[in-house]
């Protein structure tokens, strides 16, 4: 009877380990699949979105929202071009999409050029199928740096110019200008090719874009981006589930910063927009 009873504690152990490989393999696959075809999580590791979006933002990105490629799923298996269930962008969509040199690096910008359209930035003013849009200067923007606390900002503070940006359909969104004058404030007329895509950062100073060609440079070791395939979309940015200080630890609860959480990314649109 003790044997007996030994044979069946051990196959029970045995069947409970199996179980429990099962249900491990069974979560991970559901991960997988809310991953590839629902939302998928990010977080923002650079100052490129200021003042929209700040180093240690968590955001839950779409899937769904413009359809599915290759880049949709784990790794980016080369399994075929174009895009399943395809939606075009609309102007103003902050979106990830993978970094048209290396097929691989995810980047998170602001939709501001669709198929077809003109684009240039002159003296800082971005002007879409050669018209200026609407820009308006609102207060500063009080910049003390990624892992700056409320209670030492003032000691650190920076004034940044901000503006309030409006696109041709609507879309309104804040830009910063950290640096008047520079480089990228003044570029040339390209018109976005078929299936391709402008992005631009809401920091305008410090964000490596479209303004810069993929053979160009952003700064050293740091190549340009270029026009955007639709088939390198991965996902339009909704909603931020967690924020906390640039480089503070996750379980450092006086860093975390809960006015941000829950908080809509999707940009507002005026009347008659």
């Amino acid at each position: 009877m003790a044997l007996g009873e030994r044979r069946l504690g051990q196959h029970s152990g045995k069947g409970g380990i199996l179980e429990t490989v099962k249900t491990i393999v069974y979560a991970v696959l559901i991960a997988l699949v809310i991953r590839t075809v629902g939302f998928e999580p990010f977080s923002i590791p650079s100052e490129s979105m200021l003042p929209t979006l700040l180093v240690g933002d968590y955001l839950f990105v779409s899937k769904y929202a413009y359809g599915y490629s290759r880049h949709s799923m784990p790794f980016s298996p080369p399994v075929g071009g174009g895009r399943v269930l395809e939606s075009q962008p609309e102007r103003g969509d902050i979106a990830v999409f993978k970094l048209p040199r290396d097929g691989s690096t995810d980047y998170i910008k602001r939709v501001i050029g669709l198929p077809g359209d003109r684009i240039q930035v002159k003296q800082g003013l971005l002007h879409i199928n050669d018209r200026p849009i609407e820009r308006v200067r609102i207060d500063d923007f009080i910049y003390a740096g990624p892992d700056a606390r409320p209670t030492d900002a003032d000691a650190r503070a920076v004034r940044v110019p901000r503006y309030r940006e409006t696109l041709p359909n609507g879309v309104s969104y804040v830009t910063l200008d950290f640096f008047q004058g520079s480089d990228s404030d003044d570029t040339e007329v390209v018109t976005v090719p078929k299936a391709h895509y402008f992005m631009m950062g809401d920091n305008r100073d410090r964000s490596c874009d479209s303004r810069v060609p993929r053979e160009g440079s952003c700064g050293p070791g740091i190549g340009g981006v270029g026009f955007v395939p639709a088939e390198n979309l991965v996902g339009r940015a909704e909603i931020l589930f967690f924020s906390k200080l640039g480089n503070a630890w996750i379980w450092n609860l006086l860093d975390w910063r809960l006015e941000r959480f829950l908080n809509s990314v999707r940009p507002s649109r005026t009347v008659g927009g």
